[in-house]
């Protein structure tokens, strides 16, 4: 067996879990039987629960249906410390490219509710030149209904529709105590498009106070088949916009944000933790008992350990704590970055309560590409450097402000934007909208984006 080594790389194509298949089995299955053996072997070596589940040897079952049979699923009550977040992919390639920002998309990102049966949606931003962006839909639009290649989008279908769907219609519609659909369409047509994960940065002035502003949206560090970390790059300039401007507060934008890659969240942070150098640990993961010796053989006692990076355009000298825009879309990166921070910082949460995922997962594929079939599994647990990790229920805002498509949703950055407008009321003392809207309608939102992946966190890739 060749060594296992943790690269800090983008793409999460796991050669190191590809070589431990290819090792230890034969080519002897085919067709289900072989994605079976392939999710068995893969499983047993890098599932965090395996010591608590039986191995199925029933490997009659359909793929999905067999990798469900072999985690250790959340309960409430019985297993309140169980698994909510491993999946089956039906297409590992395509969920790759996904992960680092690309997809077939109309450039609309929606938040989807169950209206009848049928799908409804309000438009949580649009992506900057998008097919979306040029047929003129914007922030906080309401959709009453959605037709996909002539299908109208259900609570049965949509799934499918929106993860292979190109022709959109979408009815304008208003929401009043229920959604209320117009014959006024928006026609759209989704192609491939790369999401820029930074929206918006911005900086205010109000007397003493200078406030950096940054809506961040997906932890990815470069573009989808690129060597180049744009995104790195591109956040450095605009966290050495801030410093060059001595901005003292700080308002991180997280409420979209869903997670990402491990790596990119330590970047991240590393422009906003006070007084951390590159020898200050950040995070340490915890892997189960089967890996873990390896990975310590192979790349000494410090293997789990993840530390800040030496920024020069590290704004933490010049704040006393950070602003962090939650909701209940907020999850894993991003919630490994409050974690991560609390310990050198005040965090103050405004927004919603969290997902609550302090839980990692790593994306794994045939090797030889017999098969389109992958899984993600998780495979560690995430602590912050002062071993704290207990918010599987999430992080509860300090002030609870929820977005209410009863009312306007502003565009990001705008005063009177509620989320916003509440961080610069703490900061300033100058109120520009209503604090904290309660009262947002308990509606039936579905929990799965159009993507099919909502809420994520990655480890590094594992190499040769």
């Amino acid at each position: 067996m060749r060594k296992i080594v943790l690269k800090s790389v983008i793409f999460i194509a796991l050669t190191g879990s590809g070589l431990l298949w290819s090792c230890r089995t034969k080519d002897v299955a085919t067709g289900d039987a072989l994605v079976n053996e392939f999710v068995a072997v893969n499983m047993d070596y890098w599932y965090y629960w395996r010591d608590k589940v039986t191995p199925n040897s029933n490997k009659a079952l359909a793929p999905e249906a067999y990798f469900n049979s072999l985690l250790y699923p959340f309960d409430a009550q019985s297993r309140p410390d169980g698994d909510r977040f491993s999946r089956f992919l039906t297409n590992a390639t395509e969920t790759e490219a996904s992960l680092s920002g690309e997809s077939k998309v109309t450039g609309a990102r929606l938040a989807l509710y169950n209206n009848n049966n049928n799908i409804a949606g309000f438009v949580m931003y649009v992506l900057p030149g998008s097919p979306a962006q040029k047929a003129g839909i914007k922030r906080g639009d309401i959709f009453g209904k959605i037709t996909v290649d002539g299908q109208v989008a259900t609570v049965d279908n949509y799934s499918k529709l929106f993860a292979e769907g190109t022709n959109y219609v979408y009815n304008v519609g208003s929401y009043d105590k229920a959604f209320i659909s117009t014959d006024q369409t928006k026609t759209v047509t989704a192609q491939a498009l790369q999401e820029d994960p930074m929206l918006l940065d911005s900086i205010y002035t109000k007397g003493s106070k200078k406030i950096g502003y940054l809506v961040y949206n997906r932890f990815y560090s470069k573009p989808n088949n690129s060597d180049q970390a744009l995104y790195d790059q591109k956040m450095a300039q605009i966290f050495g916009k801030f410093k060059a401007a001595g901005i003292n507060e700080f308002v991180l934008d997280l409420r979209y944000n869903g997670g990402g890659f491990i790596s990119t969240a330590v970047t991240l942070a590393s422009f906003i933790a006070k007084g951390v150098s590159d020898k200050t640990v950040m995070s340490r993961d915890e892997y189960n008992s089967k890996v873990s010796p390896d990975l310590e053989k192979n790349q000494g006692k410090e293997f789990n350990l993840n530390y800040f990076k030496a920024k020069p355009e590290n704004i933490g000298g010049n704040l006393s704590r950070a602003y962090v825009l939650t909701s209940t879309r907020t999850a894993s990166a991003s919630e490994l970055v409050i974690n991560a921070l609390k310990p050198f910082m005040e965090v103050f949460l405004i927004g919603d309560v969290t997902v609550g995922k302090n839980v990692g997962s790593i994306v794994i594929k045939d090797p030889k590409n017999r098969f389109v079939q992958g899984m993600m599994p998780i495979v560690l647990k995430t602590f912050n450097s002062a071993g704290k990790s207990d918010y599987t229920a999430g992080f509860s805002p300090n002030v609870l402000v929820k977005e209410n498509i009863s009312v306007p949703l502003y565009a990001f950055g705008d005063l009177r934007e509620p989320l916003f407008s509440e961080a610069y009321f703490q900061i300033t003392g100058t109120r520009n909208a209503r604090r904290g809207i309660a009262e947002t309608p308990e509606l039936d939102r579905l929990r799965i984006s159009p993507q099919g992946i909502e809420t994520e966190m990655f480890v590094r890739p594992l190499s040769h």
